[in-house]
């Protein structure tokens, strides 16, 4: 374990009298840190990154925190900035959830989609949930990302409350399986990742943005939590500016 590119972390856990606050360490915090390191040293944030899972599982296996949270560290790639896409501003955000016409069973549905993308930073195939992959008791969300990887997500009050209202008000009874995005006409099979692509993109031209899709959506809810520099909710999903 890198101990010099964990000093940083370390530093931020650590109170005015010398206690440390590791225990109250969530998902948000670690990726709001990773964000900050990739814009302050982006040639040394691929090392960091390394040794701050293994700092995590350390800590975790001794019992200093209570949560697995080595997934929630971000995989870095590459950081050439000229290929991100731009941010989308508050307003504009704001603009593309209130576009949904959320009266309607497909304006109900599309806004809990573009909720749970702009709020946990999701790409778009990983919208695919299904109803055992989100435990309302824990208030946990189960996401399945690349190289089928499993994180386990806090899930926001504003999520969980658009998702529940799309159950209840917008769901298909005779929906297949127990995926929760399906398609609004039947058969109401399983959204793909491209269903998901025009759902953002059709927002977007409503909202007056023009055309946008899912990983700009990802790419402001990183940059969005690394401007509130760690005080962002606990529950966002934690990706670096450049993690794909």
């Amino acid at each position: 374990m890198n101990v010099r590119m964990l000093r940083p972390f370390l530093a931020d856990q650590v109170r005015a009298d010398g206690q440390h606050e590791l225990q109250r360490l969530g998902a948000g915090e670690v990726g709001a840190f990773v964000v900050a390191q990739s814009r302050k040293r982006p040639r040394s944030v691929g090392r960091m990154v390394t040794a701050l899972r293994s700092l995590l599982r350390v800590v975790h296996v001794d019992g200093v925190i209570d949560r697995p949270l080595a997934s929630a560290v971000p995989s870095v790639a590459g950081w050439s900035l000229s290929s991100l896409p731009k941010a989308l501003g508050r307003d504009q955000v704001a603009a593309v959830l209130t576009s949904c016409d959320r009266s309607t069973s497909t304006g109900c549905r599309d806004f809990a989609i573009l909720t749970l993308l702009v709020r946990l930073g999701l790409r778009a195939g990983e919208v695919a949930v299904t109803l055992d992959e989100i435990d309302w008791r824990r208030g946990e969300i189960t996401v399945r990302g690349k190289g089928n990887r499993h994180d386990r997500l806090p899930l926001p009050d504003d999520v969980g409350q658009a998702i529940v209202d799309y159950l209840r008000l917008a769901l298909p009874a005779t929906a297949h399986g127990r995926t929760v995005f399906v398609w609004a006409q039947a058969p109401y099979r399983a959204l793909t990742s491209n269903a998901i692509t025009t759902i953002v993109a059709t927002a977007g031209r409503r909202a007056g943005i023009g055309l946008i899709g899912a990983h700009r959506l990802r790419h402001s809810a990183a940059t969005a939590m690394c401007t509130l520099a760690g005080r962002w909710p606990r529950s966002a999903r934690s990706c670096a500016i450049g993690v794909c």
